[in-house]
């Protein structure tokens, strides 16, 4: 009972992502091709209100869930590190058509050819972590 609001919170998600249009491939295809606004619209507004919600977060000191306090860690910029990041999840994206948040929404919708997908995200984060200390950070 404890996760209610977690799993609550997840269905609103899908939801909002089914109705916004942001698990169709054809969207996707759409923003890759330059053809349409509507996934940069969206992405930016996400941007935007990241940046003023943590703006705030850090103005107000703000607590998480358990009552601690929300720490923000600096982290070392490495051109190297974003670029190949990037590239492969952006090549990933554009071959599968779905980023990490929409193939949980597109199995919630019963498309059930994204357990392919999911499978393959999992396997490649095992990987990541197996090697992940001769990675540059």
């Amino acid at each position: 009972m404890k996760y209610i609001k977690y799993i609550i919170s997840g269905i609103l998600f899908g939801i909002v992502m089914v109705k916004a249009e942001t698990i169709s491939w054809f969207r996707i295809y759409e923003m890759f091709q330059f053809d349409a606004f509507h996934m940069y619209g969206i992405i930016g507004s996400t941007v935007i209100i990241g940046v003023i919600g943590t703006y705030f977060l850090k103005k107000t000191k703000a607590k998480n869930i358990q009552g601690e306090p929300i720490e923000f860690t600096p982290k070392n910029f490495s051109v190297a590190r974003y670029l190949i990041g990037g590239i492969i999840f952006g090549l990933g994206w554009a071959l599968v058509g779905a980023c990490p948040g929409p193939m949980f929404v597109l199995l919630g919708t019963g498309f059930f050819p994204i357990l392919i997908v999911i499978f393959g995200a999992l396997l490649g984060t095992f990987i990541y972590g197996a090697v992940r200390r001769y990675l540059p950070h």
